[in-house]
């Protein structure tokens, strides 16, 4: 698990956990959980990624979400959207029907509000917990450990699952009740979709005027104009390299649940629905792995 920034784990009682997903997020958070002491116990859709993982962090396996779930204290999960995490939670192998009652699954997809409500009304049924719990980060805080997260549910269930998930976080919050995490998170989402836009203009416009944008930003970098975007990605969108980070897919998979989202509780979202528009450009452009900066790409 590469990591520029080794984590140091609070203390706490080790927990029999489960981690369902091990994508480019899923992965280093379990193998975290798995560092800090906890009892893992790790689900893939590919059998051949959780033995990768196994030989790196020394945790076990199951073939099925229920396996895995089994005797669990606390579930995780982050897989790609609601129906995958429909299909690893409900139904007769889902990890609804292993855990035993009174266990918390976390699921740090970003997903709708919808699916995270459906769920923990599923799980409240079977005596269960579900806490919907997106990340904000990327996969470098994902593999140094530093993922903000945002959650919605039952405040007891989230305090049981709390320490746990600080083996891969730097700050875990209870937003409010089942959704709010996932709504915290599309907030987010739609912030750093202005906010790339607006970056992507300035580097654009200062290139064409003929500026060495490298000491731009360096200067403009201390006033207001400084943002995360800026720090990590002003760089390498000078330099048009974006083969990395939060791919383009993605974005426009969140995008579309922040737009569906607006249409239901009526809120305005022009310059979210502008660059929603503008990521489809760069898809078409062959860029649906590109990181999110690659907005730029559409301005040269």
């Amino acid at each position: 698990m590469a990591s520029t920034n080794p984590k140091t784990y609070e203390s706490t009682s080790p927990r029999k956990v489960a981690f369902l997903g091990l994508g480019v997020m899923g992965f280093p958070m379990a193998g975290h959980l798995a560092l800090a002491g906890h009892d893992v116990t790790v689900y893939n859709r590919s059998a051949a990624k959780s033995e990768v993982w196994k030989q790196e962090f020394k945790g076990a396996s199951a073939a099925t979400p229920r396996e895995a779930a089994a005797g669990c204290d606390i579930v995780f999960c982050c897989v790609g959207n609601d129906e995958d995490l429909r299909s690893v939670v409900l139904g007769e192998h889902g990890a609804f029907a292993g855990m035993k009652a009174g266990a918390v699954l976390v699921d740090h997809t970003t997903a709708s509000a919808d699916v995270a409500r459906e769920l923990a009304a599923a799980g409240k049924q079977l005596g269960l917990h579900f806490v919907d719990a997106p990340v904000s980060g990327g996969q470098g805080g994902a593999q140094n450990g530093l993922l903000t997260v945002m959650c919605g549910g039952d405040a007891k269930a989230f305090e049981a699952a709390r320490p746990a998930a600080l083996a891969f976080s730097r700050a875990v919050t209870l937003l409010g009740a089942s959704g709010a995490g996932q709504l915290a998170k599309m907030v987010n989402q739609i912030a750093i979709a202005g906010l790339v836009q607006g970056l992507s203009e300035a580097i654009a416009f200062g290139q064409k005027a003929g500026l060495d944008m490298a000491q731009v930003l360096e200067v403009i970098g201390k006033g207001a104009a400084q943002s995360w975007q800026m720090d990590n990605r002003g760089k390498t969108m000078i330099e048009g390299k974006f083969d990395y980070g939060f791919a383009v897919d993605w974005m426009r998979k969140d995008l579309g649940l922040c737009l569906d989202e607006a249409k239901r509780n009526g809120a305005r979202l022009p310059v979210t629905a502008l660059v929603d528009q503008f990521y489809a450009d760069v898809q078409q452009q062959g860029g649906q792995r590109w990181d999110t900066s690659s907005l730029i790409t559409r301005l040269k």
